[in-house]
């Protein structure tokens, strides 16, 4: 793993494959490391012929922490958020895209195919609205057109709807929310069983669910960068950059949506909205894959579908 100054920060990645090779590039979700992109899946997708990289986001894992940001006013946020009005936040998700173009940079890369997961997604297509010349394809896992955690949040709070979201969507299932922006505990083992309650409350009912996979996953990131101020500053980032569905019509770049038809965080009709938003996207539904890429048994259909998508894109 290495580090590259982007944007004003290091990001710190990881990269897989022959640097000749077309370069797909993974963007991760909220509050989730680089490392959420398993090794063996990103070594099958270089097997497959992509130069692969992998980085964790600003203010988690080893990329640089946003501390002189201080402690986000999560409340207040929200409730700016409740009004529609301007959201107080330590950086955004057009920060986010800009750091990830400036990886590029740093790397030398003039295009990339996208492949984000969750808030990823949504940084995908930020990244596609923001900079069209420097994506080949995209690639939307678990996605939405309207980050979903001011209400779910608000939700918690008892409160009904938010202007700012995309009123078309449905909201989160309330225990998902409970579950999901719960404090994660400091100590260890505690820790590790709170990770694993929450990759089984989002998992779907279609696939087994490994939990040696995922408390080893949540044992390598605790021991990596346990963090949780990051997560927070990231969750007021979602507050802040509302629904950009309008400007998805915009978008030409080659994409594909895959979702899960069993999604209780992002339900499936939010991959039906980005697919109706982006001019000529395609759609691929998941029966019984929820909030997640099922450890092994999803994995083979969704690495051909993205390189069948980018190989295609790269023929056009």
């Amino acid at each position: 793993m290495a580090k590259a100054n982007a944007n004003g920060i290091q990001i710190e990645y990881d990269t897989f494959g022959e640097r000749s090779s077309p370069p797909l590039l993974l963007i991760i979700g909220w509050a989730t490391q680089m490392i959420g992109w398993d090794e063996q899946l990103c070594k099958e997708w270089a097997r497959k012929g992509f130069y692969v990289v992998r980085f964790d986001n600003r203010d988690i894992g080893l990329s640089t922490k946003m501390e002189e940001a201080g402690a986000p006013d999560l409340m207040a946020a929200i409730k700016a958020g409740r009004k529609g009005e301007k959201v107080d936040a330590p950086y955004t998700f057009d920060h986010m895209a800009d750091d990830t173009v400036g990886l590029l940079d740093a790397l030398e890369i003039d295009k990339a195919h996208l492949c984000g997961f969750s808030m990823g997604g949504v940084i995908a297509q930020t990244i596609a609205i923001r900079y069209p010349s420097r994506v080949r394809s995209m690639t939307l896992v678990s996605a939405t057109t309207a980050p979903t955690a001011i209400r779910a949040l608000m939700m918690l709070e008892g409160e009904a709807w938010v202007k700012r979201e995309n009123p078309e969507l449905p909201r989160m299932r309330p225990e998902i929310a409970a579950v999901s922006f719960a404090p994660p505990p400091e100590e260890r083992e505690a820790y590790l069983d709170h990770a694993v309650k929450v990759y089984r409350a989002i998992a779907g009912p279609g696939f087994p669910f490994d939990e040696v996979w995922h408390r080893n996953m949540a044992d390598h990131s605790y021991d990596r960068s346990f963090y949780p101020p990051g997560a927070i500053r990231q969750a007021v980032a979602h507050i802040a950059h509302g629904n950009q569905k309008p400007a998805l019509a915009s978008v030409t770049v080659p994409t594909l949506i895959i979702h899960g038809a069993d999604d209780l965080m992002f339900p499936v009709e939010c991959g039906k909205d980005i697919a109706q938003a982006i001019p000529g996207a395609k759609l691929m539904i998941i029966e019984g894959m929820g909030h997640d890429m099922p450890h092994g048994s999803a994995w083979p259909r969704i690495v051909e579908a993205v390189v069948a998508h980018a190989r295609k894109a790269d023929d056009l």
